[in-house]
């Protein structure tokens, strides 16, 4: 197989751009999305470190080392430490509450 090694990049978005004004949103919008857009990031944080927080009181709780809720839960011990140090980027909510549910802490979600 061939391959093209000849990428070229043909427009790059600055990181602190305004990702809507970019796509074409006019200044009042894109500003309007674009704070919306991080209230939504936020809030979803402070979900997962809820789950996190969870399962960090789990295992103090039950005096375990990483290595043996890694063995409980399936995972390796580095990802016991990511949760334990809320490293929630490298984490779904899904993975957290399947977690959850392995340590006998199903997780119920309430609306509104």
């Amino acid at each position: 197989m061939k391959t093209n090694s000849r990428c070229q990049i043909g427009h790059v978005i600055p990181a602190d751009a305004n990702i809507f004004a970019e796509l074409g949103f006019d200044a009042a919008q894109a500003s309007v999305l674009a704070e919306d857009a991080e209230k939504e990031v936020m809030q979803l944080l402070k979900i997962k470190q809820q789950l996190m927080q969870e399962i960090s009181d789990w295992i103090k709780e039950n005096n375990l080392k990483q290595a043996e809720v890694a063995a409980k839960l399936n995972i390796s011990r580095p990802r016991v430490s990511d949760v334990v140090n809320q490293k929630t980027g490298k984490f779904t909510m899904d993975a957290l509450i399947t977690m959850l549910g392995k340590l006998g802490k199903p997780v119920r979600i309430t609306v509104g």
